[in-house]
């Protein structure tokens, strides 16, 4: 039976769209068929006249289910699209950058060709991801249910009213005050919003889940990780009218009213991410936040004049 690769690309960019069309072409040249969404052919076609090389239609020639592998080209952003698509069948997921950081990316963009490769020769491994379930209730009904690869975030609605907030562990109150939100992140979303928030960085391999808050007005409010099996909840107090919203990977909403109580625990389906070499998480690590200072142009001296 062919192997089948599905192809995701955030075709809205010029540079996705070619590298889109290089990884079909190449996949092509190695024996195996590519496939993509019909939105992304349809945009693939239209701005830039299609692929040169047969590939197939998901859902409509071959099911996800039947694909081996789903090569994403973007950034972070576009593999938590793919996370979605994926999460409930045995397929992994391997990021290329196209983005800027791209942490939950395998591979950079130069790298393309090689990764492909890779793939051709079956020469990767994959990992399991922890994800995490997301309850949401209002006065004691259940309003929402979701998960989460990265982070669910609880934040406030308004600029200028504080969210006042109970945090809970293992449905024990630890601490109570008023912040911009609280993030609950896995160990995978420890070095997204949950780092910015000042949260440590958790290797992917261990087992815990994090709990952050966000420029919390207390004297005491340090970030927490605590057992994979541990129930986490925030509760936004009806001590104010300030109203708060629930982010999932940035990407699924829920508004939050006061009285409003988010439920985190370890979710029983994680999210497969296929590895193309061995680098070590700490490796990595460094690469990935070691950035160029890119746009800069320094101070004026003169209108109009940059400083040299």
């Amino acid at each position: 039976m062919s192997r089948r690769i599905l192809v995701l690309a955030h075709t809205g960019r010029e540079d996705s769209m070619k590298a889109a069309l290089q990884a079909c072409s190449q996949l092509h040249a190695s024996g195996l068929v590519p496939v993509m969404t019909q939105s992304e052919l349809d945009d693939l076609n239209r701005l830039r006249g299609g692929t040169e090389v047969p590939t197939e239609v998901l859902h409509d020639d071959i099911q996800l289910q039947d694909v081996e592998l789903v090569m994403v080209l973007g950034g972070d952003g576009t593999i938590l699209r793919a996370a979605e698509l994926v999460r409930h069948v045995d397929v992994p997921l391997l990021g290329v950058n196209l983005g800027h950081i791209g942490f939950l990316a395998e591979a950079e963009r130069a790298d393309l060709a090689q990764t492909v490769e890779w793939v051709a020769r079956k020469e990767y491994t994959v990992e399991e991801r922890l994800t995490i379930d997301v309850t949401v209730w209002v006065r004691g009904h259940k309003v929402a249910h979701t998960w989460a690869l990265n982070e669910a975030a609880v934040e406030k609605s308004n600029r200028d009213r504080m969210l006042e907030v109970v945090l809970e562990v293992d449905e024990r109150p630890l601490s109570s005050f008023g912040c911009d939100g609280v993030v609950m992140a896995t160990p995978t979303g420890s070095t997204a919003y949950a780092f910015s928030a000042g949260g440590p960085v958790v290797w992917p391999d261990v087992e815990a889940l994090l709990m952050v808050p966000i420029s919390a007005h207390a004297l005491f409010a340090k970030p927490l990780v605590v057992s994979p099996r541990s129930k986490l909840a925030v509760e936004v107090l009806t001590r104010t009218d300030a109203h708060g919203v629930l982010w999932c990977d940035g990407r699924r909403t829920v508004e939050l009213p006061p009285g409003s109580r988010v439920e985190v625990t370890r979710s029983a389906t994680p999210v497969r991410l296929a590895r193309t070499h061995q680098t070590p998480f700490s490796g990595r690590l460094v690469r990935k936040f070691e950035l160029p200072i890119q746009g800069w142009r320094g101070p004026v001296t003169q209108a109009g004049e940059e400083h040299s």
